[in-house]
């Protein structure tokens, strides 16, 4: 019917050749299908069979291994074990052997919370943030030193500059009297000598143009204070010998009141850079106090 005319052996025959034709077609777009798919892909799109075994199991790709040192399987970057340590923390680190030093202080950041800016890091000397690892020669094991304080430690440690002087007054002040330790003493236990010069207390006087006489040194000798103004120098005389000190060698001028006797001092003069070189001179008049300390660190009072 559909071929009027046409023997009934020669109409089977075409209908056969139609539907091959057709049944080509399907198969040739379903291949293109496939060819279009990604292999492998166990994402959405892909085909039933994609990401399974033969036998219908999900197949899973083999682990990768750990790389040290060598070629990175999926980055191709070789990496350098390394050894950060800082504020007494270790840390081992794998790290890109092509990174500068610029980007090892920012993974040293992420690690410590220390601020690159705030970081001394060390290897072979300081560590130069242009250049890479590989130029500056970094093997594994290498051990990365750094140095450098947070933000909240720096805050910490800064306490205000008033506050510091203030508690080291404070605890000057919890220390005991000079006049009661041991060392001294020993020398004001012998009591007040008999030919000490008088004191005027709550007075101010310039120096005497005599030597002030009849104080102890720190063995219990006399001794007596000369100041040469003319030669800029201070003569320390006891009856063993005299001590000629140029005025500017004297570090410092130091001085308390004698408790119980507070009309005379305790007074010393330091002729080195430590507490060590200390000369001390007992019961000195009060109104001489100021008068030679000024002397001694150049300030001259004239009253």
């Amino acid at each position: 019917r559909a071929f009027p005319g046409a023997p009934r052996g020669r109409l089977y025959t075409i209908i056969m050749a139609a539907a091959a034709s057709a049944a080509a077609d399907g198969a040739e777009e379903r291949g293109m299908e496939a060819e279009a798919l990604p292999l492998g892909c166990g994402g959405e799109g892909g085909s039933p069979a994609a990401g399974r075994s033969p036998e219908g199991e999900e197949r899973r790709d083999p682990p990768q291994a750990s790389v040290s040192n060598g070629g990175d399987a999926e980055s191709g970057k070789e990496l350098v074990e390394l050894k950060v340590i800082w504020n007494k923390n270790k840390y081992d680190v794998k790290f890109c052997l092509d990174s500068t030093g610029a980007e090892l202080k920012q993974k040293i950041h992420s690690l410590t919370g220390l601020p690159p800016a705030m970081q001394k890091v060390m290897f072979k000397g300081l560590l130069p943030e242009e250049k890479t690892l590989r130029e500056i020669k970094v093997t594994n094991g290498a051990k990365i030193m750094v140095v450098g304080s947070t933000i909240n430690d720096v805050l910490a440690v800064n306490t205000p500059k008033e506050a510091a002087q203030q508690e080291v007054k404070a605890e000057e002040n919890k220390k005991e009297p000079l006049c009661r330790q041991k060392q001294h003493r020993k020398v004001l236990d012998k009591g007040k000598p008999d030919d000490v010069m008088p004191s005027v207390k709550g007075v101010q006087e310039r120096l005497p143009t005599v030597p002030l006489s009849g104080m102890y040194n720190k063995s219990g000798g006399k001794v007596r204070l000369t100041f040469k103004l003319e030669q800029d120098q201070l003569w320390i005389g006891t009856k063993e010998r005299t001590e000629k000190l140029p005025m500017g060698s004297i570090k410092n001028v130091v001085s308390e009141p004698i408790e119980g006797h507070e009309d005379y001092h305790m007074m010393a003069f330091q002729l080195g850079p430590t507490e060590a070189s200390y000369y001390w001179v007992y019961w000195v008049p009060t109104q001489y106090v100021d008068a030679i300390k000024d002397t001694v660190l150049g300030k001259w009072q004239y009253f």
